[in-house]
């Protein structure tokens, strides 16, 4: 069996073992709190991590490109949901034929998106469901008040084909409260105008362990959770010893007694910090941070004692792991230093 020393760098390794771990924790998580789970497959983009999710109970799982979408259902997948405004005949006629093949919903947040589903979709036998998607506090997509969630759901009602879903959003971190309250009201909006509101689906891996049964959310659509990152131990979701994907890199360079180089710039590592003020630590390495990248460069910082030398090959956990990622054309799934399976990440570069 070939070993992590074996593996060229830069390189994405997979715990395999720490991902199940964090599987199974956000699964019975969401059992306790009487949540239905559907996990984002943008962290991963693997059909092998899908089946596993859904395997541990979730009841499906969302993608947020048609692309996405049509390779996880190549590989058995079969309930998906896409919360993203689908726009363009080519696209319509995609998503036309990806309804025939699985379990489909979709979101919309505007008349205009609506009329292009309602033209597409026209068999009153088997309705599109469409979540209204809205704006909760975050400031991107989405509906601004509780009424025109109520007047676009009376749209997608209307349309032959559609049926309406229920309700989206996706939270700005920190402000799950202020989500709850908005979605409430919405909910008791829609149910004053006679329409039900079953569905109401809410995602961001850091908020989703403050959800509990008394939520009006009936859905969450973590993504990150499944690998975790430096941003997430910042959140307090977990610990370094509960990430699960780390970047193999080499030790190329070592001009100064307290910075190294490594071979993974912003091209393995990505410049997405989420805000942190370094792009990655390296394990078992005291006070050793990537503290900047040019694209095949990155500039470790020394301090606390922590020594390297050229030619070493170090595990750097990075900030942000969805867009990482999506900068390599396969994972290594590793236990300890033996690779178990190295996979092609299947859903990379699928955009529309």
């Amino acid at each position: 069996m070939p070993t992590i020393h074996d593996l060229d760098t830069p390189s994405i390794l997979i715990d395999a073992a720490r991902a199940e771990a964090n599987i199974a924790r956000a699964q019975a998580h969401a059992d306790k709190n009487g949540l239905k789970l559907r996990p984002h497959i943008k962290t991963h983009k693997l059909p092998y991590w899908a089946k596993k999710q859904v395997a541990a109970g979730a009841v499906g799982i969302t993608c947020q490109k048609i692309g996405e979408a049509e390779v996880m259902a190549d590989a058995g997948l079969t309930d998906i949901f896409l919360p993203y405004n689908i726009l363009g005949r080519a696209k319509l006629e995609r998503l036309l034929a990806l309804h025939g093949r699985v379990t489909l919903s979709v979101t919309a947040d505007s008349i205009d998106t609506i009329e292009g589903l309602a033209a597409t979709f026209t068999d009153a036998g088997h309705r599109l469901p469409v979540l209204v998607e809205c704006d909760t506090g975050m400031g991107r997509c989405g509906v601004q008040t509780a009424d025109e969630a109520v007047a676009l759901a009376r749209q997608i009602d209307k349309a032959g084909g559609l049926a309406f879903g229920g309700l989206m959003t996706y939270p700005a971190a920190g402000r799950a409260a202020e989500a709850e309250a908005w979605l409430a009201d919405a909910r008791q909006t829609l149910a004053a105008s006679g329409l039900a509101c079953d569905r109401i689906s809410s995602g961001g891996t850091p908020d989703m362990w403050r959800s509990s049964a008394a939520s009006v959310v009936t859905e969450y659509r973590p993504g990150t959770y499944i690998y975790l990152d430096r941003y997430q131990v910042a959140k307090g979701v977990g610990t370094l010893d509960n990430c699960a994907l780390t970047v193999l890199s080499t030790v190329v360079s070592h001009p100064t007694e307290t910075r190294a180089i490594l071979d993974a710039g912003s091209k393995a590592l990505s410049s997405d910090t989420l805000g942190l003020a370094d792009f990655g630590e390296l394990l078992g390495v005291s006070g050793a941070r990537v503290t900047s990248l040019s694209e095949e460069h990155g500039n470790v910082t020394l301090s606390g004692g922590g020594k390297l030398r050229i030619g070493e090959r170090v595990r750097v956990v990075p900030d942000h792991c969805c867009v990482v990622t999506n900068l390599f054309n396969e994972v290594n799934l590793i236990d300890g230093d033996k690779v178990l399976e190295t996979l092609p990440v299947a859903a990379r570069g699928r955009m529309g």
